[in-house]
């Protein structure tokens, strides 16, 4: 397969914001000049078993040998929140609006203290896994768009957005193989889509892939068919950042 059959996108989707447009979703972060933040802000989607970190740990080493500076954000990597996230989901039992507000505080902590300084500083920051992850979850369990938009509006505009796509059928056999078990909240256990976590794994997980495509429409993100190997996914993300690089 050539590199136009494995990325896919909507020419007609919002466009990358450059320097002199760069933009908040909503109301953003009071006081920030956005004509400063020199950096570059990438974020990596996809679910667990997709070869996120596997992705991002290469294109870190890719990066700096090259002589760019770089920082890594995530899900749960907040000094404010991020522990007591963890244990609270370890009960199973948080309702799906404290799992978003939970999670919306971990993101908000990041991206005032981590990501902003960054971008100031010139940095290249790489995200693995972004507002659009946190946004899909919610609404794959009931929650408003509208209100999961208006409490991202404190988010940047990333320069590139890449969604990497694998069928939830590789993904849960990726899974297993990697931790020999699911986890409760990766397989949607609490929506009550079945009492088997392999078959609410699958379900949740089709869910979660018909909610990103979706999106896309609106934010105009990069699909990569991450069936492939790790050597042709890198080479397409390698391809795309080197060209916004050059912009």
């Amino acid at each position: 397969m050539n590199s136009t059959s494995q990325i896919f996108r909507r020419t007609d989707s919002i466009a990358v914001p450059s320097l002199s447009n760069r933009r908040f979703y909503g109301q953003g972060i009071p006081g920030v000049k956005l004509a400063a933040l020199s950096g570059k802000l990438i974020a990596v989607e996809g679910a667990d078993g997709s070869g996120r970190s596997t992705q991002i740990s290469r294109l870190v080493d890719w990066l700096e040998g090259n002589g760019h500076a770089t920082v890594q954000v995530g899900l749960k990597r907040s000094t404010l929140v991020s522990e007591e996230l963890s244990q609270a989901q370890q009960g199973n039992i948080l309702s799906r609006t404290t799992l978003s507000l939970f999670y919306a505080t971990d993101f908000a902590d990041q991206l005032e203290n981590i990501i902003l300084p960054a971008l100031g500083s010139g940095f290249i920051v790489l995200a693995d896994r972004y507002i659009y992850t946190l946004m899909v979850r919610d609404m794959v369990r009931g929650m408003d768009e509208d209100w999961l938009k208006n409490l991202y509006g404190i988010a940047l505009e990333p320069d590139a957005v890449f969604y990497l796509n694998v069928s939830p059928e590789e993904l849960v056999q990726r899974n297993f193989a990697k931790n020999h078990s699911l986890d409760f909240w990766e397989s949607g256990m609490d929506l009550g889509l079945s009492r088997d976590m392999f078959d609410s794994f699958l379900k949740y997980q089709a869910l979660v892939e018909q909610q990103f495509k979706r999106l896309q429409s609106t934010y105009g993100f990069t699909i990569v068919d991450a069936h492939q190997s790790v050597d042709a996914v890198n080479a397409i993300l390698r391809q795309e950042i080197e060209t916004l690089l050059t912009r």
